[in-house]
């Protein structure tokens, strides 16, 4: 079975976002084009008031540029949709979810 992806309601699963900052470039966010890396994708963190487990990591496009928010400050989601990406450690089985967008605007 593949999930390709779930759109959230954002109001009910996300709730209030606030910018975190950046958050620390993977593999998967460059791509090598000829003596070049090219970047693809950047990451962010957002803090939620729904979400309190963990911070919630968000993907968009390079396309979408550079987001310089203030700490803390209102954020909403431009399109977003979830994906998830299983993985194994020791014979178990884990999970991420990870939520992509097409933009972060101040809300």
């Amino acid at each position: 079975m593949n999930l390709l992806f779930v759109v959230p309601d954002k109001e009910k699963d996300l709730g209030n976002l606030e910018f975190g900052g950046p958050e620390q470039a993977s593999r998967e966010d460059k791509k090598r084009v000829g003596r070049q890396e090219v970047v693809v994708q950047r990451r962010y963190k957002l803090f939620s008031d729904v979400q309190r487990a963990d911070d919630i990591e968000v993907v968009i496009p390079a396309q979408a540029g550079e987001k310089h928010f203030d700490y803390m400050e209102p954020v909403q989601l431009v399109n977003p949709w979830v994906t998830a990406e299983g993985y194994a450690i020791n014979g178990n089985g884990y999970i991420d979810f990870i939520i992509h967008a097409d933009d972060i605007i101040k809300a």
